[in-house]
């Protein structure tokens, strides 16, 4: 085969009119070769199919389908960490250029975002999660996630609970604010039950008391977002599909503690020291920035109280928020009054304090106080009284007095002879 500038100079001199022959003598080819040539004309070469060169993807592409396939919804940056810890040295790119092609990206609407300013407003919200716990593996649990998420940097803060109750609320909120070192001007909320109780019109809203204590003691106000608007807190639910779909899926848990504990863990390193993708800034350093806008924490400890009557059962213990508590031998009364505090559960008689205990975590645990168990002295051991045993082989006779009245005489007609 000829080259291209080749054949493209025996078209010119043929155009020109010079013969077969000449161009032939000209470029040194066969007459027949030059004719095929002039009568086939100028085309596009013809190349084979190139081979396909293999990219630094390649290899991790099964992982990634069978992945993907498992968990649909795992996020790229959950594959990209997941596929560079066996061994993948290429970038994050190809990692997204290659999901785009086995799981379309959804098509959606456009959102009117709404940014705050530094330290003015945290969103909160719970989200429902189902997980069999290795401790427990033939029993489904349904646990919630309580995250608190900040308005300015996008920090988040979470915990797996196991009940939404409005002391779990309460605690939740304490942690939160000690964690973050400070406290919003204001926390949006859901219409979650325990936060609104009712409503007043025109458009009034009723808090629970409780919360109202909590915010007056942290110093926030307090603001529900609007009935079927739940794109008012996104922050908060967007979140919520990020934490399920890069930290939840495909994980095992021994129990809530060790889900907590993971969770803190890719907090700590993988939600917050990312760059978020709305603001484009690192959500550390953003929020560093937001933590002189918080407000400072309150001296003194939360102490907004519940107060509940309980029975006491058949084994002296009380039951609070699933959990059981001990009173003391010495209670007379069978119904005692019960204060739940954020991080305690106090028990009162009569008015009178007769136990405190820590909140205890999830459900169907039981503590019982020091103290509030008699304990009774051991028995003691009554030793049996037991004769002197003489020694082996000693032997003692037994004779009448008359005997030794005579050997007495004997003994007496020696001496006087």
């Amino acid at each position: 085969m000829i080259q291209l500038g080749e054949l493209v100079m025996i078209l010119d001199w043929h155009r020109q009119g010079m013969s077969v022959s000449a161009i032939a003598r000209q470029s040194g080819l066969d007459r027949k070769t030059v004719r095929k040539y002039i009568q086939r004309g100028l085309e596009a070469p013809a190349y084979g199919p190139r081979k396909p060169r293999q990219t630094v993807i390649d290899p991790f592409t099964g992982y990634l389908r069978e992945r993907v396939s498992a968990f649909p919804g795992l996020t790229g940056s959950r594959l990209f960490r997941e596929i560079k810890e066996h061994g993948y040295a290429g970038g994050y790119t190809a990692v997204t250029d290659f999901l785009r092609e086995i799981r379309p990206t959804p098509s959606s609407s456009f959102e009117v975002r709404f940014e705050t300013a530094p330290g003015l407003q945290a969103q909160v919200d719970f989200a429902q999660f189902q997980v069999v716990f290795a401790d427990e593996p033939t029993t489904p649990r349904i646990v919630w996630l309580f995250s608190l998420v900040l308005g300015y940097s996008r920090l988040i803060w979470a915990r797996f609970v196991l009940h939404q109750d409005l002391a779990t609320v309460l605690r939740c909120h304490v942690a939160a604010f000690e964690a973050l070192g400070g406290v919003p001007h204001e926390v949006l909320y859901d219409r979650m039950k325990t936060v609104v109780t009712g409503e007043t019109s025109p458009g009034g809203i009723i808090y629970n008391r409780a919360l109202i204590d909590l915010a007056r003691h942290f110093g926030f106000h307090p603001k529900a977002c609007r009935p079927y608007r739940a794109k008012t807190k996104g922050k908060v639910e967007r979140p919520f599909r990020y934490i399920r779909e890069d930290f939840f899926l495909a994980r095992s848990f021994r129990n809530l503690e060790d889900l907590n504990r993971q969770l803190q863990h890719w907090l700590s390193t993988v939600a917050n020291p990312r760059v978020h993708a709305t603001t484009r800034r690192v959500v550390m350093e953003a929020f560093a920035e937001e933590h002189p806008f918080l407000r400072p924490l309150p001296l003194a400890p939360f102490r907004s109280v519940l107060r509940l009557e309980r029975r006491i059962s058949r084994d002296g213990m009380v039951s609070v928020g699933g959990n059981f508590y001990s009173v003391p031998d010495a209670t007379r009364r069978r119904v005692v009054e019960v204060h739940t505090l954020a991080d305690e559960i106090r028990i009162f008689e009569e008015g009178e304090l007769i136990g405190a205990h820590p909140v205890l975590e999830g459900r169907h645990q039981r503590r019982v106080a020091p103290g509030h168990r008699k304990s009774f002295p051991a028995p003691q051991r009554r030793e049996a009284k037991v004769a002197p045993v003489g020694r082996t082989g000693d032997v003692v006779a037994q004779r009448s007095l008359a005997f030794y009245d005579a050997v007495a005489r004997h003994l007496a007609r020696e001496t006087r002879a």
